[in-house]
């Protein structure tokens, strides 16, 4: 008779522990096959936790039930573990709520045979960790963020000498292929050297492409018109867009104002935006019509640009949330989250504002709008182009390419100017020649071995100042690197490659002066 009591008060404890403890506990009958299900206990945090009213008989209250599962195989693999084990310890599972949506439960339990044949007689402790796990999938993102920008990094510390290399070659051939269209030509001939003209150039905007996206640009901004940002940025997309059936409309409004903006950050948008919308194209339909459109709000003086598509749309939860960071509407290891939020900060910066509109499952569109500039700037009215001057009788020019055939073409087209031409092949053999020769002006590739370009002009700015303001630089690699610092301080004029040999010659009588 005297444990009775201590019994009572032992029950009366426990059960006040089951009732108020912040974890889902539950007690029942689990089985496979067939898929048994059968709540003894559940208490009432575990009701809170599924979505399950506080009426609901417990009879109904069944988190391992086959339905309750996103994967019926985990609810297997599941219950094999408790069979083997008897117990399972911080196991993850993915189970749907009373309203059919996911979360992210772990759980702990023990298990024994019951009576029921096939069936488990199961004691579990869950809790919701759906916030936890959506944490570490972000900051996992984020690592793979991190590693893929290290990889952008060691990359863009190789584009320079993978630029020149490939620029090279494409000088050489545009810089033939330009001199032989002088000449007299058959027609099959004529044919032939325009494709080979067209196909190089293709090439090179291929290598520019390249280096604007393979590595971290200054950040540099000038007056741009957006209308060419857009255009060079679609044909970034054109193969893609051709084999994904993806039509492309350009409703492009002419003469539009031009924006202060870094062109490279401008494209980067752009081309965030295109993507993100073919992707809900292909994804919905496997084809699609993507509508480019830009206009002038005098009212607000600012530059729009529309990317609108006939994709799913974006569901007006989403639009609140959808430049936020992390936030991503594709399957995991589709997206990062950080696409459209990036886009959203580089529109910031430049003083403007990127918006979504979506309606219906009628497509999205999204508007990039930017302040117009330099008004004062066409205050004046340009001067008219001076015609190049002649070139006077005797003018020694030095051309320093350590690429035979371009250096030889270089030559020969100055040559044909009336320049009387020297060729060395670095800048070693510049010096020599310019110790036992004047020279009007030095036509120099930046890359060289032995001595490159800007160690030659700083030598001759000692010894020959004059001769180093006469000087013009090419170069098949600029943007970003030392280069470009070195041509901004010595100020003398360059030419990416490849170039126009016209523009080389133009360059070079207005430079002799």
């Amino acid at each position: 008779m005297a444990t009775a009591p201590n019994a009572s008060l032992g029950s009366d404890a426990f059960a006040r522990l089951f009732e108020a403890v912040h974890e889902g506990v539950y007690i029942g009958l689990v089985g496979a096959v067939p898929n048994i299900a059968v709540t003894l206990a559940a208490n009432p945090h575990l009701r809170l936790m599924f979505g399950w009213a506080e009426d609901v008989p417990v009879a109904d209250v069944q988190p391992f039930h086959h339905a309750r599962f996103v994967d019926e195989q985990a609810r297997a693999s599941f219950l094999q573990q408790l069979t083997r084990d008897g117990y399972a310890r911080d196991y993850l599972l993915r189970l749907r709520r009373a309203d059919k949506s996911a979360m992210w439960v772990e759980v702990t339990a023990r298990a024994e045979p019951a009576p029921e044949a096939g069936a488990l007689r199961v004691e579990a402790v869950m809790r919701d960790v759906t916030e936890r796990k959506k944490l570490e999938d972000q900051a996992r993102d984020l690592y793979h963020q991190l590693l893929q920008a290290e990889k952008l990094a060691s990359l863009g510390q190789t584009m320079s000498g993978v630029a020149h290399e490939l620029n090279n070659p494409l000088a050489t051939v545009l810089a033939c292929a330009e001199r032989l269209t002088g000449k007299p030509l058959d027609d099959t001939t004529r044919r032939d050297l325009d494709a080979i003209h067209n196909a190089a150039e293709r090439a090179a905007r291929i290598v520019r492409n390249l280096q604007t996206f393979a590595r971290k640009r200054h950040t540099t901004r000038t007056m741009v018109d957006l209308n060419h940002v857009v255009r060079d940025t679609l044909a970034l997309r054109a193969y893609e867009q051709r084999v994904a059936n993806v039509v492309i409309l350009e409703a492009l409004a002419a003469g539009l104002p031009h924006v202060f903006a870094d062109p490279h950050q401008i494209q980067q948008v752009l081309l965030n935006l295109i993507i993100n919308a073919e992707q809900a194209m292909l994804g919905a339909n496997g084809r699609g019509t993507l509508i480019l459109r830009s206009w002038h709000e005098p009212d607000e003086d600012v530059i729009k640009l529309e990317v609108s598509d006939d994709g799913p749309g974006v569901p007006a939860d989403v639009q609140a949330k959808i430049f936020d960071p992390f936030f991503t509407t594709k399957e995991v290891g589709k997206g990062t989250g950080l696409g459209l939020t990036v886009a959203y900060a580089i529109a910031q910066e430049h003083g403007g504002i990127l918006k979504v509109a979506s309606s219906g499952g009628r497509g999205a569109s999204f508007t990039l709008a930017l302040p117009a500039g330099g008004t004062q700037m066409r205050m004046s009215a340009p001067l008219p182009p001076r015609p190049a001057p002649d070139v006077p009788p005797g003018t020694r020019a030095l051309v320093v390419e350590d690429e035979a055939a371009l250096g030889q073409a270089v030559a020969d087209a100055l040559g044909d100017e009336g320049f009387v031409v020297d060729r060395a092949s670095n800048g070693e053999e510049a010096l020599a020649w310019i110790a036992r020769t004047t020279y009007d002006l030095v036509i120099c590739d930046l890359k060289m071995p032995k001595l490159d370009g800007p160690s030659l002009f700083r030598q001759l700015a000692v010894t020959h100042p004059t001769l180093s303001t006469h000087m013009v630089f090419v170069t098949g690699d600029v943007a970003g690197t030392d280069a470009e610092r070195f041509l901004e301080e010595c100020g003398c004029r360059w030419l990416a490659k490849p170039f126009r040999l016209r523009d080389l010659v133009r360059v070079a009588r207005e430079t002799v002066g």
